[in-house]
């Protein structure tokens, strides 16, 4: 297979992995430029959201810095190199990619950050970024793409359409199909997340109930699969069925190491989102409160006084 770019020559043998090893340093072009472009976009925002005095929460900031680290962390570092020869780092790419990195910059709200700091048309009856912008998240290709109908098939076919199909072997053939395989999974995350999280505007916005029972309509998929891998009796992937003798690990080994990854992060991101509809449901049902609490100083509680009235009434019309 033609592995040339990713680093390395992958016909050369690579030392027995190591976590020191995996973090070292070697860039993948194409999402080193995609993480450095990441990170500054976000940061004109913000400073164009400053100089006019408004404020951004460093929260979402942090949120968003951490998101593009962890992309790179697993496509701009030695990771990248050991997950063409080894199932179990590739899993862990994967993961990451698809799961953890989605949330974190969703958390970062790039949306909403990108609909207050892009400017408007400047002429009447012509539309500027921020137009654009809204166009696209109200378009039916958005309604269709962000869909549970659409997303939670798509979330489970990228996993069992990819990996037990010809399709992962003949994108790991080259640079390019590793690379599209990568911002698929990427893409594929954000788009099943996104309506989830409900941090930023979109065409779906469905209740708290609805979005956690859409979190956990595919993780039972996503389980099955990790122990698909781990009960498999021969090594399943064509691409890592002979590692190469330097690394010292046996493929079916290997390939169960990365099911037990797989089967993992089916639970972990969950706990993550759960925990933040949690805090994003309390701060709701608190603004609701509060509103609430405003419109009955406001009105003198008419909303209280005409349900005792009610009652009275039903008390005489009782007697």
């Amino acid at each position: 297979m033609d592995h040339s770019g990713h680093g390395m020559d992958m016909n050369m043998d690579l030392p027995p992995f190591t976590l020191a090893r995996g973090l070292e340093w070697s860039a993948d072009s194409f999402f080193l430029i995609g993480c450095l472009l990441g990170l500054a976009l976000y940061a004109w925002g913000v400073v164009r959201l400053r100089r006019r005095g408004d404020n951004w929460p460093v929260s979402r900031m942090i949120f968003w810095t951490v998101g593009v680290l962890t992309i790179a962390f697993v496509m701009c570092t030695k990771l990248n190199d050991y997950g063409m020869v080894m199932f179990s780092v590739h899993m862990v790419q994967h993961m990451v990619i698809s799961m953890l990195s989605p949330i974190l910059l969703l958390l970062g709200a790039p949306v909403t950050l990108a609909l207050r700091a892009l400017p408007v048309s400047a002429t009447r009856g012509r539309k500027g970024p921020r137009e654009l912008l809204l166009m696209l998240l109200h378009s039916r290709y958005m309604k269709v793409v962000t869909h549970p109908a659409f997303t939670i098939p798509l979330f489970i076919a990228s996993l069992y359409g990819l990996y037990f199909t010809p399709i992962f072997d003949f994108l790991m053939e080259s640079k390019t199909g590793h690379i599209a395989m990568m911002v698929h999974f990427l893409a594929v995350g954000l788009v099943f997340f996104w309506p989830i999280m409900g941090v930023d505007p979109g065409p779906h916005r469905p209740g708290y109930v609805m979005r956690m029972l859409e979190l956990f309509a595919g993780m039972p998929f996503h389980a099955f699969f990790g122990i698909a891998l781990m009960m498999a009796s021969e090594p399943m992937i064509g691409t890592y069925k002979n590692p190469p003798s330097s690394l010292g690990i046996d493929a079916l080994t290997d390939q169960q190491a990365a099911g037990g990854i797989a089967w993992a992060f089916s639970e972990i991101p969950s706990v993550l989102v759960l925990i933040a509809l949690v805090f994003q449901w309390y701060a709701t049902e608190k603004r609701q409160a509060r509103r609430t609490d405003r419109a009955a100083e406001r009105d003198g509680d008419q909303e209280l006084q005409a349900y005792n009235a009610y009652l009275a009434s039903l008390n005489t019309r009782g007697q």
